[in-house]
C-alpha cells in the first residue's frame, strides 16, 4: 500500500505544481481565454482525479467493499459531468479549445513525471 500512497501524493503535489505553473504562463503569455481554458481544464481534471481516488480509496477498505457497478456508476456520473462542462465551455466561447486541453493534460504530464521518477528509482536500485 506504501507504493500506491506515495504515487498518489507525488502525482497530487505535481498536479498542482503544474496547473499553477501553465496558469501562470498563460496569465503573463496568453490572451484570457487561453489562460480561462488552461485553469478551467486543469481545475475539472485535478478535482476528477481526486474523486477517483477517494471513490478508489473507499472502495476497496474493509469492510464495506464497494461493488465494481456502484465504482463504474461514480466514474460514469463523473466522466458525462465533466463532458457536459466542457461542452458547455467550448460551446459558449468561455474559454479557448487548446488552452482547455493544455489544462486537462495536467494529470497526464503529472502521471507521466511519476512513472519516470518511479522506473528510475527501480532502475538504478537493480544496477546498485
Amino acid at each position: 500500500m506504501e507504493i500506491q500512497h506515495r504515487l498518489y501524493k507525488f502525482v497530487n503535489l505535481a498536479n498542482w505544481i503544474l496547473f499553477s505553473f501553465a496558469s501562470l504562463i498563460g496569465l503573463f503569455l496568453m490572451p484570457s481565454d487561453f489562460t480561462a481554458g488552461i485553469i478551467c481544464g486543469g481545475l475539472i481534471v485535478t478535482i476528477n482525479f481526486h474523486l477517483l481516488y477517494r471513490t478508489l480509496k473507499k472502495a476497496f477498505r474493509p469492510p464495506h467493499l464497494a461493488s465494481t457497478s456502484v465504482i463504474l456508476a461514480k466514474y460514469y456520473i463523473r466522466f458525462i459531468v465533466s463532458g457536459l462542462i466542457i461542452f458547455v465551455l467550448i460551446s459558449e466561447h468561455f474559454v479557448d479549445p487548446l488552452g482547455l486541453f493544455v489544462g486537462l493534460s495536467v494529470v497526464v504530464a503529472s502521471i507521466t513525471l511519476a512513472t519516470v521518477r518511479e522506473l528510475t528509482k527501480y532502475i538504478f536500485k537493480e544496477a546498485t
